[in-house]
């Protein structure tokens, strides 16, 4: 549990992290994210993708290097967050996650695409250039 005055930090960084990126100023890598705010920050008409995933899981830990490289390498065109779903069991629960590491692109708020499992970066570059193409 999170007490207030964590809490309160917490609020005050996501709400920057999204005022940069209504800005243009979009951070390098991923972002960590929360149940507090999740909606505000998908709700980009950018392309985002979140990584749901926890400490303990081993291609968690595999996947998370690449999806900072291309949160950096599409930094222009793409917004990159992640959530721990140990930390955060409303968001994880409300888009029924259940197996980790799960990537989901959304777009407006709105789900468009997701990859359950360790995937190679070439999977998931491809899959983020048909979205980026889609727009």
């Amino acid at each position: 549990m999170v007490d207030n005055e964590t809490g309160s930090i917490r609020k005050k960084m996501e709400v920057e992290i999204l005022n940069q990126s209504r800005q243009g100023n979009h951070p390098q890598g991923a972002v960590d994210l929360s149940d507090g705010g999740f909606d505000a920050y998908v709700a980009s008409d950018r392309l985002t993708l979140v990584d749901f995933w926890a400490p303990w899981c081993a291609p968690c830990r595999f996947v998370s290097p690449l999806v900072e490289q291309l949160g950096t390498q599409y930094a222009a065109s793409m917004n990159t967050g992640k959530l721990n779903v140990d930390d955060n069991p409303i968001v994880s629960s409300r888009y029924g996650i259940t197996s980790i590491p799960t990537l989901m692109f959304f777009r407006k708020g709105k789900p468009v695409d997701y990859v359950i499992g360790a995937v190679p970066k070439n999977v998931l570059e491809g899959k983020i250039k048909s979205l980026l193409g889609s727009a």
